[in-house]
């Protein structure tokens, strides 16, 4: 039995204090997988001894094995698409579609924790620095829908990409302290790692969407948020990605609301004046 398996055949054995261990592994495996005994006890609001019980009750050697079989299943969600296609498919497209994608949805927002989600809303919001959006070709409807939407409520954001040469030169830009939002899904590309850790080499502070911490990109990463990228067909989802990116644009717009509406207001005037939108 996987370690889910296990807790749904557990929870009559388990005390209270088990049981919110329990939640903890079921709901946030990423807070186990790279945890410690006693950060994973901190969240559930309980000992370490506690933790170490959970353990011995599921059939573990101890944390390790129970952190080591947490890990292994999150690897297995990261299926690649030619895997899920050739698997197959239960019920109505569109019940499965709701279903995954407001699940998605859930589980990235559930996730996000209050202080990193209010320093990466800080640091995008800052005037001082620019703001580079680094997304992999997969990711780079998000991150240009990201980037357009931040370049309305302040100056200095750079959507990144294009050939070798291009993010090369783009990156040359970047100065110590500028925030560098990279998003991707696993399987990452290659240019994308090197892209990251040249921005990371000079300095920038990194803001990484990537679904778990898994990824390569999240190393020596200032902020770190896990998206869940499920998805009802053969290839991973971007809706979590797209309601966190949609989060960080509406802090920061709060953050910067005086100025961010006379700016927003000069646009809109312009747009009227210019006939380039209609009604």
């Amino acid at each position: 039995m996987n370690v889910t398996e296990r807790i749904r055949a557990a929870p009559a054995r388990l005390s209270p204090g088990e049981r919110r261990v329990a939640d903890v592994v079921a709901s946030d495996p990423e807070a186990v997988a790279f945890g410690t005994v006693a950060s994973v006890a901190a969240r559930a609001g309980t000992s370490g001894p506690t933790v170490l019980r959970l353990a011995t009750r599921l059939g573990f050697a101890g944390f390790v094995a129970l952190q080591a079989a947490v890990r292994d299943g999150l690897s297995q969600r990261l299926r690649p698409a030619v895997e899920r296609i050739r698997g197959a498919a239960s019920g109505p497209v569109l019940v499965r579609a709701l279903e995954v994608e407001l699940a998605n949805v859930r589980r990235t927002l559930d996730a996000v924790d209050a202080r990193a989600f209010a320093a990466a809303v800080a640091l995008l919001g800052d005037p001082r620095r620019q703001v580079f959006v680094l997304p992999s070709e997969q990711c780079r409807p998000c991150g240009s829908s990201f980037a357009v939407e931040l370049g309305l409520l302040r100056d200095g954001v750079r959507l990144v990409g294009g050939s070798e040469f291009r993010v090369v030169s783009q990156l040359a830009r970047v100065k110590r302290g500028d925030a560098v939002v990279v998003v991707d899904l696993q399987r990452h590309e290659r240019w994308l790692v090197d892209a990251a850790r040249r921005a990371s080499a000079c300095g920038a502070r990194r803001i990484v969407l990537a679904d778990g911490p898994l990824s390569t990109l999240v190393e020596d990463a200032q902020h770190v948020f896990s998206v869940a990228a499920d998805a009802a067909g053969p290839f991973d989802s971007q809706v979590g990605i797209l309601a966190l990116l949609n989060a960080l644009v509406a802090g920061v717009a709060d953050a910067l609301r005086p100025q961010a509406a006379r700016r927003i207001e000069r646009l809109e005037q312009t747009w009227v004046e210019s006939g380039a939108l209609l009604d």
